[in-house]
């Protein structure tokens, strides 16, 4: 054989050695994709390593797609490379828009539901209640209590908090409404109580524009406190108008409102749990006992029953009510002294077994 065809010859084997070696590194190139593919697409869809049902997670403002897989996988949640992260939040279109805050972390989450969460902003959301009838030294305890929430109002006295608030009478009492309202992570408790306070303003001028024009009220806030007193005086609200109707009548008629829950109040700390004779004498100006008309401020938080019960007071004739004594909370109603004097007596019978 020539050498020139020895050439030629030599030339084919070094194109099929190059076209064997070519085609042997696609097909890695492809058994690799295809690993990848299959190995991303089980990401995905695979439930992150959550062992419990409270687990949360927080993004910190400014955080990169790369600085939360890193943390995810820090904490073990994912042992996922970060690329998978960054090709799931190009699939997605997210990956430049993530929220920062806390989110909830339920067992079953998986990546591609957490990345959705993250970029509508889905953040947890906590719960804070405020009961009807709390003092506003109750709440104030309560929000210290909660967790999560930062703490401005310590070094804050009330009047300092009635000033930030805009609350035109000086004392914070009775001004928020009982509700339940959410926070998120980084709200401080005076977040919680500018809701709460503009919840209160809301309701109290709504129903006030439409209250009964014959109500011997002469302002919200003068309907704010007598609402705070039916508050505490029923837990029934079936019975809080009636309530409110005994009341209206008696301001209408000059009669002092004579009721305990002012009494407690005015005592403050001094209240031990029983009301003594001389507690009724002793004049403090939440006395009702000792003074006309309304107190100078609500004794509590009153709920909307409260307040609609005072806009809409039941009609009747009665003026004085007393707790019938069988542990229901429920009153009985009478339109003269003597018929009182009456139930007082059931009452006080009705306590004897106890007392014994």
């Amino acid at each position: 054989m020539s050498p020139h065809n020895n050439r030629q010859l030599g030339a084919s084997a070094l194109r099929w050695l190059v076209t064997i070696a070519l085609l042997a590194i696609i097909a890695a190139a492809l058994g690799v994709c295809a690993w990848f593919y299959r190995d991303y697409r089980q990401f995905v869809d695979a439930p992150l390593a959550i062992s419990t049902a409270d687990s949360t997670f927080d993004v910190a403002r400014g955080t990169s797609l790369r600085d939360i897989a890193t943390d995810l996988r820090n904490r073990h949640y994912s042992d996922a490379e970060p690329i998978y992260w960054r090709v799931l939040g190009r699939e997605l279109e997210v990956g430049a828009r993530l929220h920062a805050g806390e989110y909830a972390l339920p067992i079953g989450t998986t990546p591609r539901q957490l990345l959705l969460k993250m970029a509508a902003g889905d953040v947890l959301q906590h719960r804070f209640t405020i009961v009807d009838g709390w003092t506003f030294k109750e709440l104030r305890v309560a929000l210290a209590n909660e967790s999560g929430l930062q703490q401005r109002l310590a070094a804050k006295s009330d009047a300092d908090i009635a000033t930030e608030l805009g609350i035109a009478e000086a004392a914070p009492e009775g001004w928020f409404l009982p509700e339940t309202y959410a926070w998120i992570k980084g709200d401080a408790d005076l977040d919680v109580l500018k809701r709460a306070h503009a919840a209160m303003g809301k309701a109290l001028d709504r129903l006030w524009s439409a209250r009964d024009q014959d109500v011997p009220l002469k302002s919200p806030y003068e309907a704010l406190i007598l609402a705070s007193i039916v508050e505490k005086e029923s837990g029934h609200s079936d019975e809080r108008a009636q309530i409110a109707g005994v009341f209206a009548r008696r301001l209408k008629l000059g009669m002092r409102l004579q009721t305990d829950p002012t009494v407690i109040y005015g005592l403050g700390a001094n209240y031990n749990g029983r009301l003594r004779r001389a507690d009724l004498d002793g004049d403090t100006p939440w006395n009702t006992y000792t003074r006309d008309g309304l107190p100078p401020t609500p004794i509590a938080l009153p709920g909307e029953s409260a307040l609609e019960s005072v806009m809409h007071p039941a009609q009747g004739k009665a003026l004085y009510f007393v707790a019938v004594g069988d542990g229901s909370g429920r009153h009985v109603f009478s339109a003269t002294l003597d018929e009182h004097n009456h139930a007082v007596a059931n009452y006080l019978a009705q306590l004897k077994p106890a007392n014994r």
